[in-house]
């Protein structure tokens, strides 16, 4: 358990914590701000069963995984629910573009695997020293430090 919740000193780690925790509070909250385009609306016309439950549901995980990850608070497993997310998203919305030619699923792609990657690359790494993450369980000092 405790190297779940060491964290690192990797120059530039807070820029990845920020970009992946804003991104995902943001879209979490739209969920709910935006039920028709964003949420359960959303989710209904791409065909999820149960689509108030589940566009909720991923709300949920995104508002409190993006402000974990944002504030370097259980980091790790915060990264967990939004990879999840990301490889569903990935699944059900843009692998069936690929019907349509490479390049539009390309484009498509992009924001989605950057953002399953910067996720996957949290989960490996756990926090950075300025994080709440290193303040309440220390850090592993054998990583490059940041001067």
């Amino acid at each position: 358990m405790k190297t779940l919740l060491q964290t690192n000193n990797i120059p530039g780690f807070l820029l990845i914590r920020i970009i992946l925790g804003y991104v995902f509070l943001v879209a979490g909250l739209q969920k709910f701000i935006f039920p028709d385009a964003m949420g359960p609306g959303r989710f209904l016309e791409m065909g999820f069963p149960a689509p108030f439950f589940f566009a909720y549901f991923v709300g949920v995980f995104e508002v409190i995984g993006g402000l974990f990850i944002l504030i370097g608070f259980l980091t790790r497993f915060a990264a967990i629910p939004i990879i999840i997310t990301m490889a569903v998203a990935i699944i059900t919305t843009k692998l069936p573009q690929l019907a349509d030619g490479f390049w539009g699923f390309a484009h498509a792609l992009r924001l989605d695997l950057s953002m399953f990657l910067a996720a996957f690359f949290v989960l490996v790494n756990g926090a950075d020293r300025r994080s709440l993450d290193h303040h309440l369980f220390g850090e592993k000092s054998k990583d490059i430090p940041v001067e």
